[in-house]
């Protein structure tokens, strides 16, 4: 076997070296609703396609560009492709952050956020980490964070049938997408 994988459209993506063309964002919603968040340390199910919705979410509420609020939707979308390792591993693997932190670049350029500025993508670095913390303090009852981050709404951290998680995530990129 090549250096690819089959996504759920049937399309051979090498993700050492992915072509723009080859990124489908109806194989990043499938993969990421089906995905689960914390390794699967959490009691129920609860996807990586949720916590980008609640991302979408908050950084919508807080008023910010439709820029950032699709680079919150899609901020893990490399995920998709490669998986994900957990934060304290990932840090030890510096030749695995180079790939994802590529393969995001390409997702990003694909979907038309190539140029992020500094400021969307710390705007973007700071909702993920305030849903991390809200993820554990209600589906483990413990904060990650030592003084709680503030956000602007309350989000849904239930556990959803994938399918419609995944009806939700495109529909929010097609209104963002155009």
């Amino acid at each position: 076997m090549s250096d690819y994988i089959l996504t759920y459209s049937k399309i051979k993506f090498y993700p050492l070296e992915p072509v723009k063309a080859d990124i489908n964002i109806a194989d990043i919603a499938h993969s990421l609703s089906l995905m689960t968040r914390a390794n699967g340390h959490f009691d129920h199910f609860f996807s990586v396609a949720q916590h980008s919705i609640n991302c979408y979410k908050e950084a919508k509420n807080q008023g910010y560009s439709e820029r950032v609020q699709l680079g919150c939707l899609l901020h893990d979308a490399s995920e998709s492709y490669i998986s994900d390792i957990t934060r304290p591993v990932k840090r030890n693997l510096s030749e695995y952050c180079v790939i994802e932190e590529r393969l995001q670049g390409k997702i990003y350029e694909r979907f038309g956020l190539a140029d992020l500025s500094r400021e969307e993508q710390r705007l973007i670095k700071e909702v993920d980490d305030i849903l991390l913390h809200f993820e554990f303090e209600v589906l483990m009852d413990l904060g990650i964070l030592d003084i709680p981050p503030s956000k602007s709404m309350e989000h849904d951290f239930s556990q959803r049938e994938f399918k419609s998680v995944e009806k939700e995530f495109l529909t929010i990129f097609s209104k963002l997408a155009g």
